[in-house]
């Protein structure tokens, strides 16, 4: 699998379209999470405050955080891929120096989707970050 695109190359395309087609463009962007095994979909692996269920489930080679996920909601899982295209397959001492939230704020996610929709975004930056820093310890 490709992979997921980069921030900025989402971001290019996402400033382009109209606020209708970016919920298709974020969709869009969900169906490119490579399938996570049901499972790792265990309460373990479930991000705490999200009205749709998400999970979360890192895992690190030769250094690099790579993360699986997903929703049972397609615009949700669109916006979990949107906070890992900011993380993805870079050093875990590098996620955790990077701030996700100022990352994401040019998307302007508050303004576009429902507070239900976009209420788990910090808690899911925070398990990446604490998931990072753990990480990044350890080497």
């Amino acid at each position: 699998m490709a992979g997921l695109p980069t921030l900025a190359d989402v971001l290019e395309e996402y400033q382009l379209v109209d606020a209708e087609d970016r919920y298709r463009l974020l969709i869009d962007l969900g169906r490119q999470l490579e399938p996570m095994p049901d499972a790792l979909k265990t309460d373990a692996t479930k991000v705490r405050g999200c009205s749709a269920s998400v999970w979360v489930y890192p895992t690190v080679s030769d250094g690099r955080l790579h993360f699986l996920a997903d929703s049972n909601a397609a615009i949700t899982k669109g916006v979990v891929a949107l906070v890992l295209s900011a993380v993805q397959d870079k050093p875990a001492s590098e996620v955790a120096q990077t701030d996700v939230a100022a990352s994401l704020a040019p998307f302007e996610l508050s303004k576009y989707l429902s507070a239900n929709r976009t209420q788990g975004v910090p808690n899911m930056i925070a398990l990446v970050k604490q998931t990072a820093e753990r990480f990044a310890s350890a080497a």
